[in-house]
């Protein structure tokens, strides 16, 4: 899936660590306590991820979709499946970081249809959800 995606679409989600995302994958996949989800074509493919990972009380949602599969609907889905994960984990907030220029994840925000805050710090805004109000949207509770 990394070979499918633009260098754009790699640094939206690897923008810390941007090198080979192969290479630090393993260590990613294995961090204790985090949720992965993914999406396959019916070829096995993976075409999309979402990963959840803990920050002491809360956790840190982060997504890919490869280039051919944006606005599929396939992030907010992921979105959801992350939520839920979330609130039966028992964290406080989940949050998520956007770059400058990202356009994507502000529309899956709003898709999501729960409140958010946000705070922006040199150009990256960190948006936060509490999963009280995750579960009121998922109707989990």
């Amino acid at each position: 899936m990394h070979r499918r995606c633009s260098v754009h679409t790699l640094w939206s989600r690897y923008h810390r660590a941007m090198g080979d995302p192969r290479s630090y994958l393993r260590t990613l996949l294995a961090r204790p306590g985090s949720v992965h989800l993914a999406v396959r074509r019916t070829s096995g493919d993976i075409v999309a991820v979402a990963h959840l990972m803990p920050d002491r009380q809360n956790a840190e949602a982060a997504l890919l979709v490869e280039d051919d599969w944006q606005n599929s609907g396939l992030g907010s889905r992921l979105l959801r499946g992350l939520g839920a994960q979330a609130v039966r984990g028992g964290w406080k907030e989940v949050y998520g970081l956007i770059l400058p220029g990202d356009e994507r994840i502000p529309v899956i925000l709003r898709h999501a249809s729960v409140p958010v805050r946000r705070l922006s710090e040199g150009g990256v805004t960190t948006v936060w959800a509490e999963t009280d109000r995750i579960a009121t949207a998922l109707r989990l509770r």
